[in-house]
């Protein structure tokens, strides 16, 4: 029996990896989309779309190891919150990966339009969205419960900067209406910004519950959210 305990804890272990190493990649991922934002660089934009598949690959490898594990070692239960919790996770991290290829597609119509993208601090929002997904992942190694309610705390931040930055973008769009477009894309950028934390968010709180086995919601009420689909949006991964 503890050798077959042993067996299992290295592939929990090598789950684990798997699921780091995406963490890293999608976040990566989105700090080079706002980078190609901020400095209208064409080229890395479109090698973010070009990454897009990577990730999906990864989602699907780690989903079949997750499977293989329940079906091979029938899991109970922290094992098996872990292993639910991990095929939650991968989600969230493919939806962050959505996201940044979203906003490296916004960077490239944005390109001629500087003013715009200097409108607003998208940098400062996208290190705490970066800290954020950080921090979830980092929870979920540590087994760090403190960590995973930090990183719901910093969404409230994340929550106050976007309110900020959209008024001042639709403040803008009222005095300059000729820019309607790039101001609209730059709504969309901030919006999926904000979609990447609430991401993380949900991380955090699957943390939670593999260390409690109590699943519940730990953020603030989002309730004042601008979303694309008040616009008529069909929430594709169309900017």
């Amino acid at each position: 029996m503890t050798v077959v305990r042993h067996a299992f804890d290295e592939e929990l272990q090598l789950l684990q990896d798997e699921l780091l190493a995406m963490g890293s990649y999608v976040e990566q991922m989105l700090d080079h989309a706002v980078q190609s934002l901020c400095n209208r660089d064409e080229e890395l934009a479109k090698e973010i779309v070009r990454r897009d598949d990577v990730v999906d690959e990864m989602d699907v490898n780690i989903e079949m190891h997750c499977l293989r594990l329940l079906a091979l070692q029938q899991p109970m239960a922290r094992d098996l919150r872990l292993i639910g919790t991990v095929l939650k996770t991968i989600t969230d991290l493919e939806r962050i990966g959505d996201h940044s290829v979203d906003i490296a597609k916004a960077a490239i119509q944005l390109k001629d339009y500087p003013n715009i993208i200097q409108l607003v601090d998208v940098p400062l929002m996208k290190e705490k969205v970066c800290a954020m997904i950080r921090g979830g992942l980092d929870s979920f190694t540590k087994h760090d419960l403190e960590m995973a309610y930090d990183v719901c705390d910093m969404d409230n931040e994340v929550d106050k900067l976007y309110r900020r930055m959209r008024r001042a973008i639709i403040a803008a769009m009222q005095i300059n209406p000729t820019n309607l477009e790039a101001s609209t894309l730059m709504l969309l950028v901030i919006y999926y910004l904000e979609r990447c934390a609430d991401h993380a968010v949900n991380v955090a709180e699957r943390v939670v519950f593999v260390e409690t086995g109590v699943l519940r919601q730990l953020a603030a009420s989002h309730s004042g959210t601008w979303t694309p689909e008040e616009n008529g949006d069909n929430n594709s991964s169309e900017p």
